[in-house]
């Protein structure tokens, strides 16, 4: 399994509209592309000084599936327009990471 990583960042008054963009309409889209192998996307934030950082881990079987989504240079960033207008910076590039191990516990409560 392949984990695509990428993080963009805001400013705190940014934060909401960021989130809404890509929860309303770019999550959304890439889900309506029906990309093979693409099982699950994650979007996490923090509060870092007087910025918003959010991270997006995109997860799929294989690096062939993250080619099917960005093409031969799957690094790329996909950042669409409007999220960019919200956005103070953002990677230029995405990271991609094997899984190792995944080790679900067992719900102690």
């Amino acid at each position: 399994m392949i984990c695509r990583i990428w993080h963009g960042w805001t400013t705190r008054e940014n934060a909401e509209a960021y989130r809404g963009v890509v929860l309303g309409r770019v999550i959304p889209g890439i889900e309506a592309m029906n990309i093979p192998g693409f099982r699950r996307i994650d979007l996490l934030s923090r509060e870092v000084g007087d910025e918003v950082e959010f991270t997006t881990l995109m997860w799929f079987d294989a690096l062939d599936d993250v080619r099917a989504f960005m093409g031969d240079d799957y690094a790329v960033s996909h950042v669409p327009a409007e999220a960019r207008a919200v956005l103070a910076r953002f990677d230029e590039r995405a990271a991609h990471c094997s899984l190792l191990a995944r080790r679900d516990q067992p719900y102690g409560g």
